[in-house]
């Protein structure tokens, strides 16, 4: 039986001050006391229903929490500033000095270069792995290891969790799993697979319009609260707040993301199966030629599809820019990076978003030069789409039987 995790975004009543159906936007970074005593109630975090300063928590990110929890089938969230304001704080709270993170190889590169590069000032180290073979993963698993971490459908190589048997992994090891969902909201619900934490970067899908920077941690209360309390909490001192007027923009576009991701996973099936007959080497979740569309299509909530990422392979650099270029001047979408937008976006990203993995690593990991990564658009004709697109191709010779014979090889 299929999850339907948005119905509960829609039945969810905000009402504003003065009888608005949009909640009130809570324009204040501070907040006034009846009593002394109240204040320091609220900054202990034992009163309810009060506030004390923007950067703790404000109406209008709560009401926008709520509502991400609902979608994620979790207690409650937590919004931040960015997708890597809500990715940093989690490792940091659940990781001490001289803590193990095995990680998925194939991961958002500020993540990569985060666990790589950073983190390892704080003597927390990661060992970076096949997240889709688990014996591989609970080899990589020590005495130190604290955390899980994978993408549900990785950047850029649409490599697929098996989120499942990763929480049983993680249940056997005493080991929390943190799961970015980025790629696929309402598609896959990590958490009623058994993740411990699902992050989203609100940049893309979710808020879908590429104004707005923003980032969410869904999980239990007890971890929530770990991450605001005031004395300890990662997402509380490192101070990644999100605006509240932002937090009110973004819960005004989540109302409307099951109808969007229908039709980005539609158009991108639609690309997908007609890239691959073109003798394109297409790697998208709801093609059978994936090796992970059995394990996705088991865990999907089948009405809102395999999502709106797909990539192909062109056979170099060169190929790839000059069809990106080609496609901008024919309006077929942006070269751009970032995701989830109602124009189709697509980057090379061995040299963009994935460009802090080192070449030789992106190389072992199957991440060539000639990729190009699709976040496909909205467009309501897809198959005139198709068709200009695959006139570029053609234009450019990419898609003539010796190219197409060597893309494949």
């Amino acid at each position: 039986m299929s999850f339907k995790p948005a119905n509960n975004i829609q039945d969810l009543q905000y009402f504003g001050e003065f009888g608005g159906v949009n909640p009130s936007i809570s324009d204040s970074s501070t907040y006034t006391f009846l009593s002394a005593k109240t204040m320091f109630d609220t900054f202990e975090g034992n009163a309810d229903g009060c506030y004390l300063y923007s950067r703790h928590t404000t109406p209008s990110n709560l009401y926008l929490g709520q509502a991400l929890a609902a979608m994620e089938g979790t207690e409650t969230a937590n919004v931040s500033a960015s997708g890597m304001g809500a990715i940093t704080p989690v490792i940091l709270q659940l990781c001490d000095a001289g803590d193990h993170v095995v990680s998925s190889r194939t991961i958002y590169g500020g993540t990569y270069a985060f666990l790589k590069n950073f983190a390892p000032r704080l003597n927390i180290n990661t060992s970076f792995v096949n997240i889709t073979k688990l014996d591989v993963v609970e080899a990589a698993i020590t005495p130190s290891t604290k955390v899980l971490y994978c993408e549900s459908v990785s950047n850029p190589l649409l490599e697929v969790a098996d989120i499942k048997g990763l929480a049983k992994l993680a249940k056997k090891h005493n080991l929390k799993l943190v799961v970015d969902n980025t790629f696929s909201p309402l598609s896959i619900s990590p958490a009623k697979l058994g993740a411990d934490v699902v992050i989203h970067s609100l940049t893309k899908f979710i808020n879908g319009s590429s104004d707005t920077v923003g980032g969410v941690v869904c999980g239990t209360q007890e971890f929530i609260n770990e991450l605001k309390d005031v004395n300890s909490g990662a997402s509380m001192l490192l101070g990644s707040t999100m605006d509240s007027l932002r937090s009110a923009s973004v819960l005004k576009n989540l109302r409307t993301l099951h109808i969007r991701m229908e039709q980005h996973s539609f158009n991108a099936s639609y690309l997908a199966e007609k890239f691959e007959a073109d003798g394109l080497k297409t790697v998208y979740p709801g093609l059978t030629s994936h090796s992970s569309h059995k394990i996705f299509k088991s865990m999907m909530n089948e009405k809102y599809g395999f999502g709106g990422m797909l990539t192909i392979d062109v056979g170099s650099l060169e190929n790839a820019n000059a069809l990106m270029e080609m496609m901008q001047e024919r309006n077929l979408g942006y070269l751009a990076v970032s995701l989830g937008f109602y124009k189709t976006l697509f980057s090379a990203p061995g040299s963009s978003t994935s460009s802090e993995i080192p070449k030789e690593e992106q190389f072992e990991m199957g991440l060539s030069d000639g990729l190009i990564r699709f976040s496909i658009g909205l467009d309501a004709d897809i198959v005139r789409t198709y068709h200009m697109m695959r006139s570029c191709m053609e234009d450019l010779n990419i898609l003539d039987s010796k190219r197409a014979l060597q893309v494949l090889v």
